[in-house]
């Protein structure tokens, strides 16, 4: 997510500072503190898929239904959300869905106290539990609006961050943790995007996995369209559809006509359920 929230300029700033749909119930399993009740089958998908700041519209999404991408990420929500979505409506979910596109629901939720960058919302070590637990809940109510229903994924964006400094590591996981177990009560499955040398690694590396996500979306810009060959985690992780690389950003591409900036993604993990 190169714009998603702050100017490319911003992001770099940060960042040096710091095909197929299966149904299937994959990713629970990996999944702890999973809430009592009747869980919607998996929607999963495997192939290219796309992240762009604003949701394009209908007609670019349309245009760009040529077969090359299936999946496409969408900013539902978070007080860090930079882009502003005048496309992004339940209208909008109902018609691309129709298109055959698949849907990656996307929370731009508080930061890390040690970031860099300024942002509308920040965690504490005393305010990260309670910020999950309410930010939560503001993206299930967000994703709901939009027609992304019970059973689908809500991905974390968690941007880079010292995960060196101890304390600060510590409140990220408490948040993160609050997040993921609001999501699970409320019938939503726990997704994560962060970088492979800060924030996904956090979450990889952490020893107590205890509500922390089941899917995880790491960023690594190294070109290399795959979830496997580059995967820098335990080979037992992650698997069993649960897993996306963000592998280039801010690809400037034409389709039918209509030009994006985009980052590319491989997909083999799950995505919104809207039928």
């Amino acid at each position: 997510m190169a714009e998603h929230r702050q100017s490319k300029k911003r992001r770099y700033i940060t960042w040096a500072a710091a095909g197929a749909v299966v149904v299937a119930g994959a990713g629970i399993a990996a999944q702890t503190s999973m809430a009592a009740t009747s869980w919607p089958a998996q929607k999963t998908f495997t192939g290219r898929a796309f992240d762009t700041c604003s949701a394009p519209s209908l007609s670019a999404m349309k245009a760009w239904n040529t077969g090359y991408y299936g999946a496409a990420a969408v900013y539902v929500g978070g007080k860090n959300r930079g882009c502003a979505q005048p496309n992004l409506t339940a209208s909008w979910v109902k018609s691309v869905s129709s298109m055959g596109w698949k849907l990656i629901p996307l929370y731009v939720g508080a930061q890390p106290p040690c970031q860099k960058s300024a942002n509308p919302e920040r965690l504490t070590a005393a305010t990260a539990a309670s910020l999950g637990t309410s930010d939560a809940k503001d993206a299930v109510a967000k994703s709901a609006a939009l027609g992304l229903k019970a059973g689908s994924p809500v991905y974390l964006d968690m941007e880079p961050y010292d995960i060196t400094d101890k304390a600060c590591n510590n409140a990220v996981l408490t948040y993160v943790r609050a997040f993921d177990k609001e999501l699970r009560a409320k019938t939503y499955r726990a997704g994560f995007y962060g970088f492979t040398s800060s924030s996904a690694k956090a979450i990889a590396t952490a020893t107590n996995k205890t509500d922390l996500p089941g899917n995880l979306w790491y960023a690594l810009w190294d070109g290399k369209d795959t979830t496997t060959t580059d995967w820098p985690f335990g080979k037992t992780q992650f698997t069993d559809h649960s897993r996306a690389h963000q592998y280039k950003v801010n690809s400037k591409e034409t389709r039918g006509g209509h030009t994006i900036t985009v980052d590319r993604d491989t997909w083999d993990a799950p995505v919104a359920i809207t039928g």
